[in-house]
């Protein structure tokens, strides 16, 4: 029995398994190409949307040069890679006459309403080089401040190039949109790539 499986069976099997695959590769061999040979071609921007590169700040809609955030700091705490640093403003101090109206307050067993940090970061750094790309943070963000870049074309020759300021960034693209004449927007279009013909 087991020579009958061995020299019979098991080449049948084979056979089919060989069959499977020749199926599935002739499937995708058929397909429209997916990739793209650069320089020579150059993505172009509707297929960038899926694209998840290094993280970003979203603009806040009423003024692009200012981010969503609320320094809360979720987006660092969830981090299983520990790349996001958020560094919170501290409160104001109180004017004297604040820090009189405080102590009054108190002496008189109420609750004095103390000057609040503003809330918005005073930093926000992302080490590339860390980021495993989860989306935890951007998935943990309340203010819905993070977002995933279209940027396709980075590059760097150390890795402190792969260190950004994520508000000096999201004021740039701020400054590239208004000189453009639109609204703040990923930076992921390269203006001069076009397509060869």
């Amino acid at each position: 029995m087991n020579a009958i499986r061995k020299h019979l069976i098991q080449p049948i099997v084979d056979l089919w398994s060989l069959i499977v695959g020749l199926k599935v590769t002739g499937k995708f061999f058929c397909d429209k190409q997916v990739t793209v040979h650069y320089p020579r071609k150059v993505v172009r921007n509707e297929d960038l949307l899926a694209y998840r590169g290094h993280v970003e700040l979203t603009p806040n809609p009423k003024d692009p040069v200012k981010p969503k955030c609320i320094a809360c700091g979720m987006c660092a705490m969830y981090c299983p890679s520990n790349c996001l640093t958020v560094v919170k403003p501290k409160p104001p101090k109180p004017t004297p006459e604040e820090q009189k109206a405080i102590e009054e307050a108190k002496a008189r067993g109420e609750k004095p309403k103390e000057p609040k940090a503003p809330r918005e970061p005073v930093s926000f750094t992302y080490d590339y080089t860390l980021c495993s790309l989860c989306a935890t943070c951007v998935e943990n963000c309340p203010a819905g401040a993070l977002r995933f870049s279209n940027d396709i074309y980075l590059a760097g020759s150390s890795r402190k190039d792969f260190f950004y300021d994520l508000l000096a960034r999201l004021k740039g693209q701020a400054e590239k949109a208004t000189k453009a004449g639109g609204a703040a927007k990923p930076a992921a279009e390269p203006a001069a790539a076009k397509p060869a013909s």
